[in-house]
């Protein structure tokens, strides 16, 4: 099977899982009278939402380069990524409304915390199965849309279990307020994993560099020449851009040596840093020292 088709099941597998779990945790919800089951069904449809649209950042980002879009379609995961961010920050928020006025403004809290707890664990299981598939592939095919979509389904698990545990502790102490006070407390952690997503996402978007790691091993390849051939760099740039990494850089030549023998070196440098970093373009300018 090849990379691009893994990548579409995965992200179909994706939106079936979070559709089941939003009708399960809403029906739950209404009917135990929950908050914080309400609050996990809110979050499971912003997972349902960027689910559909890493599908489509993933069929989207797999087009050849063409005449409009010269560089390829891999923004596209970029902006899916980010919009995922966004979207789990905006149900943060909405929980922590939500929770708010249930804990201030409504003393008499009953509700039903038997469907809560089974409905939670199965939610818990079903999205680590689902999000240990999206991380593999996402590895797999470095794809920046399947693994922002396993991060959130990462979250949903730790939420889930976080609401069951509450759910078990008002079972057994009959304390109906820590309901909305654990909605908020997963809303917060919420949060912080899209603001991590977001930040990661827009970054790429706006063509931050790639991690000083990824730089290093460029670095150290070209250096590795050095014994053999008195070669120099400048001007190293690095982006990602969605699956892929985008390097240009200018590489000094000794004045003397043939374009043939330049041409052979950064071939070879391009080859192994392709190897190294996986997924990669490179456009390499030769240049000559300049005598001083």
């Amino acid at each position: 099977m090849n990379l691009i088709m893994q990548k579409k099941l995965a992200a179909g597998l994706s939106i079936t899982s979070n559709g089941l779990i939003i009708i399960l945790k809403l029906s739950a919800g209404i009917i135990s009278g929950s908050i914080s089951i309400i609050s996990e069904a809110i979050h499971s449809l912003s997972d349902f939402m960027a689910s559909v649209l890493t599908f489509f950042a993933v069929v989207k980002s797999s087009e050849p380069a063409d005449s409009e879009h010269p560089f390829g379609h891999g923004k596209y995961e970029d902006m899916s990524g980010f919009i995922e961010g966004s979207l789990i920050i905006l149900a943060a928020i909405y929980i922590i409304y939500e929770s708010s006025k249930k804990l201030f403004f409504h003393e008499d809290i009953q509700m039903d915390t038997t469907l809560g707890i089974y409905v939670m664990l199965f939610a818990s299981i079903a999205n680590f199965i689902v999000s240990t598939i999206l991380f593999k592939v996402a590895k797999k095919t470095n794809s920046i849309s399947l693994f922002a979509d396993g991060e959130h389904l990462r979250t949903d698990i730790y939420s889930s279990l976080g609401v069951m545990t509450g759910l078990i502790l008002i079972k057994l102490t009959g304390v109906y307020i820590l309901d909305p006070i654990i909605a908020i407390f997963v809303a917060i952690f919420i949060f912080k994993a899209g603001f991590s997503i977001s930040k990661t996402t827009l970054n790429n978007l706006l063509d931050g560099s790639v991690p000083t790691k990824d730089i290093k091993i460029i670095e150290d390849t070209i250096n590795s020449y050095k014994n053999n051939c008195p070669i120099s760099y400048k001007d190293l740039k690095a982006r990602r851009c969605g699956p892929s990494i985008d390097i240009e850089i200018t590489i000094l030549f000794p004045s003397d040596m043939t374009i043939l023998k330049c041409h052979d070196i950064c071939d070879e440098i391009e080859n192994m840093v392709c190897k190294k970093l996986k997924n990669v373009t490179i456009m390499i300018h030769s240049e000559p020292k300049t005598e001083k």
